[in-house]
């Protein structure tokens, strides 16, 4: 699939939004169909399995119809909806109890998700980002998956925009040791 431009995909939001907002909640679906590949990416990023993430997007959808003037009248409607679907994971994480969250951590990625390109490079690329904690993978997803810039990432996550370019690049130095080729001289011969 073609990544589209940031400016238009969120024209296309704000759309949708005022759409909902001025016919109703029969206008919802276009609103899922433009945005739910993306939202279960990134609430996949926050839960780490597919089945919360899926949840996550549901609760947002319903959060969404039921007051969709808030969504209509957000300075930004990206930023504002990628922040309920985060609300609604942690949400779903919280009640988790903790030795679920761990066998769920340990599975994620090892199933074939439908929304990642099954290739070589991608399991590499998704089993490294499983490696980083959670707030810095969030991080990288909405920074090069979604083309926020880290004011626009900041609002969602609700933090600085000095701490969510941090985790940024503290992400970005892991991830190029994680995906570094071993080379000959990293072996102990």
């Amino acid at each position: 699939m073609e990544k589209q431009s940031p400016v238009k995909f969120a024209a296309q939001i704000r759309c949708c939004a005022n759409d909902l907002h001025d016919q109703g909640v029969d206008r919802l679906g276009s609103l899922y169909d433009l945005t739910s590949e993306r939202l279960v990416r990134y609430a996949v990023t926050v839960t780490r399995n597919m089945p919360d993430a899926e949840d996550a997007i549901q609760a947002t959808m319903v959060r969404i119809a039921m007051k969709p003037k808030i969504l209509a009248t957000a300075q930004q409607p990206w930023a504002y909806l990628l922040r309920v679907t985060r609300n609604e994971a942690l949400r779903i994480l919280q009640k988790r109890k903790p030795f679920q969250i761990f066998a769920q951590c340990r599975q994620l990625w090892a199933r074939d998700e439908e929304i990642v390109e099954e290739n070589d490079q991608a399991r590499v690329i998704r089993k490294a980002l499983k490696r980083l904690p959670t707030n810095q993978s969030e991080v990288v997803v909405l920074k090069i998956w979604e083309d926020m810039t880290f004011a626009e990432i900041a609002s969602v996550l609700d933090e600085s925009p000095n701490t969510v370019a941090s985790r940024y690049r503290y992400a970005l130095q892991k991830l190029d040791n994680y995906l570094r080729p071993v080379t000959h001289e990293d072996i102990n011969v």
